[in-house]
């Protein structure tokens, strides 16, 4: 498949959130929140514009991605700056056609060019140790309780950079959005009727897996 890849334009925002939303509908919670998360981090000081990258086949938008600054903290108060990604996203009909790996490499390689020291996400290691992320636990890098979740996947950009852990992982404040602002923005798509699908089983599970 013959991709263009671009960065985000302002025209391009509704058809981004329409995208993330039909992309997520039903996956890990009846409905979604993706579009809306998607809505909001564009206006957030922690959104990297150059970051956020639309995949095309045929003058058409089928793919995004989308990053934020993060950052590692030690019990000493020393902190790593990092990056996290998330939304991504790819329309049902094109999905499983390397789209989403295609904007996770082309990403990757302008992470590096700017120098950036690493990658942390929150999802399936099925879907991304493939692009050489490990488990957080690798790098002694724990969530804000102390503990290593199942799904906390780290990629390094500047080798060794996480030596002098443990390390602490601080998502960005973006990504904390109310259920009410949710549902007043999702009256503005068409009507999808939420429902239960066997994904969401498998989300609740890996969400409160840890590490021993």
């Amino acid at each position: 498949m013959e991709l263009d890849l671009r960065t985000e334009e302002p025209k391009d925002h509704r058809i981004v959130e329409e995208l993330t939303r039909e992309a997520f509908w039903n996956q890990f919670v009846p409905g979604c929140d993706e579009h809306y998360l998607v809505h909001v981090l564009r206006g957030h000081p922690d959104c990297i514009p150059e970051l956020n990258v639309v995949a095309l086949c045929q003058n058409k938008i089928v793919g995004h991605i989308m990053y934020t600054r993060s950052k590692v903290i030690d019990d000493r108060g020393n902190n790593i700056d990092t990056l996290t990604f998330g939304p991504i996203s790819v329309l049902p009909a094109y999905q499983r056609q390397g789209i989403g790996s295609r904007l996770i490499q082309h990403t990757k390689k302008i992470a590096i060019k700017n120098k950036e020291k690493a990658i942390i996400i929150e999802g399936h290691p099925h879907n991304y140790c493939k692009h050489g992320f490990h488990s957080c636990k690798d790098y002694q890098i724990t969530d804000s309780s102390g503990r290593y979740p199942y799904g906390l996947l780290v990629l390094e950009l500047k080798k060794g950079i996480f030596k002098e852990g443990p390390w602490h992982y601080q998502l960005s404040p973006a990504y904390s959005v109310e259920p009410n602002d949710v549902a007043e923005f999702d009256k503005q798509f068409p009507k999808k009727k939420r429902e239960y699908q066997y994904s969401q089983d498998e989300f609740s599970i890996a969400v409160r897996a840890y590490l021993d």
